[in-house]
């Protein structure tokens, strides 16, 4: 059977054929999907509610950590209302004009104390981080790229490390250190490492498998300049990920090490884990004083955990391909 086409309005036939709408279809989405990796990623991102919710909840309180010295009040350790905290009575929100989210035991702004917690908060937990993501690329990147006996080596050494619960091993490690916010950052950072190492190891394995990488072996390219131009790119993307994730994890470390009162500095000092710690003996009196700063480290952490979800999402081949 040979189909024609409809004829023209004015009753000339139409010389031009009409593509059937599943093939239109099909070509504008080839060409939504063509460019770059990272460009289809952030193109997936801006179309996710989540990840602008995340994302503006991480901007927010990162706005506010830059600008603490102007947006707080009062400085980091000033006790401005030092006077008027009796042994039975804190004052609380809205009691006192002059502080909105009322006082602390020792005569400190909430208002400030939260505002320049979140600085101290946020930078431990990103150079935690950081330290955690550059000690789990060089092992991962060591054992992925030579294998072999090497490889084992590395990964027994992760595994042992694996085997003390993250929060266990960053309790050891800051009380061996002394209590100061270095020894968190570090303590933090050592117990993030065996998760990067062993992400960027497997995702290693499984490119040096692809079909590109066997070509580039066929041309003569050496081990290393595969290992570089090639493999090591495509197999950073879940590592970024889970760094994100991380973040998220590293605040609530970071607020539990301080709770546990490892992280130094003096009571006054400002740090959303320390103010826990010290309102805990003020829960009878001034509750607030340990909700608002965890109110704070969760909505810090949620942010981060629904950025880090919405980069996995638009990351992940899987839901790429739809």
């Amino acid at each position: 059977m040979t189909n024609t086409l409809p004829p023209h309005p004015g009753g000339e036939p139409d010389s031009t054929p009409t593509l059937p709408e599943t093939v239109v279809v099909s070509t504008a989405a080839t060409k939504e999907r063509t460019g770059g990796f990272w460009q289809d990623t952030f193109r997936r991102l801006r179309r996710n509610p989540v990840a602008w919710i995340g994302a503006a909840i991480v901007l927010i309180f990162v706005i506010i950590a830059a600008l603490a010295p102007w947006l707080a009040p009062y400085p980091e350790t000033a006790l401005p209302g030092a006077k008027y905290i009796t042994p039975t009575h804190i004052p609380g929100p809205g009691e006192i004009p002059e502080f909105p989210l009322g006082l602390d035991r020792f005569g400190g702004d909430v208002l400030s104390k939260l505002i320049w917690g979140a600085r101290a908060s946020l930078m431990i937990g990103v150079i935690s981080t950081a330290f955690g993501l550059l000690g789990g690329l060089a092992l991962g990147f060591i054992a992925g790229m030579f294998g072999g006996w090497v490889d084992n080596l590395v990964m027994r050494f992760v595994d042992i490390l694996l085997s003390v619960p993250n929060l266990l091993l960053a309790v050891s490690i800051a009380a061996i250190l002394g209590q100061s916010q270095f020894a968190v950052m570090i303590a933090i950072g050592a117990s993030q490492v065996p998760i990067f190492a062993r992400l960027l190891r497997a995702s290693m394995l499984q490119q040096r498998s692809s079909d590109y990488v066997l070509s580039a072996q066929t041309l003569g390219l050496g081990r290393g300049r595969i290992t570089m131009s090639h493999v090591l790119p495509n197999s950073i993307g879940p590592v970024i990920v889970q760094g994100t994730l991380s973040l998220a994890t590293a605040v609530i470390d970071a607020a539990a090490l301080s709770f546990l009162g490892l992280g130094g500095g003096r009571p006054e000092t400002a740090e959303w884990g320390r103010m826990l710690t010290y309102a805990q003996a003020e829960l009878a009196i001034a509750p607030q004083l340990a909700f608002l700063p965890g109110i704070c480290i969760a909505i810090t952490a949620l942010g981060f955990t629904l950025f880090g979800e919405s980069l996995r999402e638009a990351m992940d081949p899987r839901t790429r391909a739809r």
